[in-house]
């Protein structure tokens, strides 16, 4: 099978790439490299069914690149991914999430991929009434990053009903692991494990109590790979483990694997942020065989020990 990977030089898309070609598919990587790593497709790089184009998904090179590749599936991942950012600059935020997306599918359309595997977020589902949240859930994004990536599957429908070209939507928990990078607001395992590594002080706001639903990216990967064929045709999945585990919590977990003290400090709490979220990933097992594998404390391992690794 070919493969097409936005964003295929990030945290999630390298490790799908990996995957892909230790299964002996053909992969194409799109990547502007703005927040993604070269460096992270180091071992891919050395397939020889394996290529990098370094170019905007909303470039009109986009489209001559994938009708001479035809890809069979393509696998969308490139994004702004920053809440934060999107409510500063929700101009940007558009620019990149939903000019960049109908970018991605017009390129699909035109090279007669057979498959949009889609990655959303659970910001679409806004502060949920229920948790776990529910795959059909009802939608409520509460801010122009949710609102751009509700947005992307609103095209990915659309698209399906004008060329007939199939899609599937992932909606991805907190999703941590190798190569998850401590800069940014989301990935709270790279940051803890990135400061207890170092000796730097670790902040927990509120009193630490906020919940999030942790979910490990060799994971992930699979329910993208398992995406990738003829099941869930036009359906969103949720990729999560329905367990709430406390930002307290967490830091324990993260220091007890690396092996120092549990000590953070506190600050107060951060207007706006979510009190709760998990979401409930059994219509995944339903329609695509997915279901997570690894434990949290386990993953938190595997983690650290890639950190460690990279310091050496």
């Amino acid at each position: 099978m070919r493969v097409l990977v936005t964003g295929g030089a990030g945290f999630i898309g390298s490790n799908l790439v990996d995957r892909l070609i230790g299964e002996g598919h053909e992969v194409v990587v799109v990547d502007d490299l703005s927040s993604g790593d070269r460096d992270n497709l180091a071992e891919a790089a050395r397939s020889d069914r394996f290529e990098l184009h370094v170019l905007d998904i909303r470039d009109r090179a986009l489209i001559g690149l994938a009708a001479e590749w035809r890809p069979e599936v393509v696998c969308h991942l490139a994004a702004q991914i920053s809440v934060r950012a999107s409510v500063a600059d929700p101009v940007h935020d558009a620019r990149v999430n939903v000019e960049g997306t109908a970018s991605v599918l017009t390129a699909a359309h035109s090279a007669g991929a057979r498959k949009v595997v889609f990655a959303s977020s659970v910001a679409v589902y806004g502060r949920p009434g229920v948790i776990p949240v529910p795959g059909d859930a009802a939608t409520d994004p509460r801010s122009p990053y949710a609102a751009s990536k509700l947005s992307g599957e609103t095209y990915l429908a659309a698209f399906r009903a004008l060329h007939g070209i199939d899609y599937t939507t992932l909606v991805l928990s907190n999703v941590y692991g190798p190569r998850q990078s401590p800069a940014g607001e989301a990935g709270v395992v790279a940051i803890f494990t990135d400061a207890l590594l170092s000796g730097a002080p670790t902040v927990l706001y509120g009193e630490g109590d906020q919940t999030r639903d942790y979910v490990y990216v060799a994971d992930v990967v699979d329910g993208f790979v398992r995406a990738c064929g003829e099941a869930g045709g036009g359906r969103r999945f949720n990729l999560g483990t329905g367990l709430q585990t406390t930002d307290r919590e967490l830091h324990t977990l993260v220091a007890e694997a690396a092996g120092v003290p549990d000590d953070p400090g506190f600050a107060p709490a951060r207007l706006g942020d979510l009190p709760a979220m998990a979401v409930d990933p059994a219509p995944a097992w339903e329609g695509l065989g997915w279901r997570p594998q690894t434990e949290l404390s386990t993953g938190l391992k595997a983690t650290v020990e890639w950190v460690r690794s990279r310091r050496r």
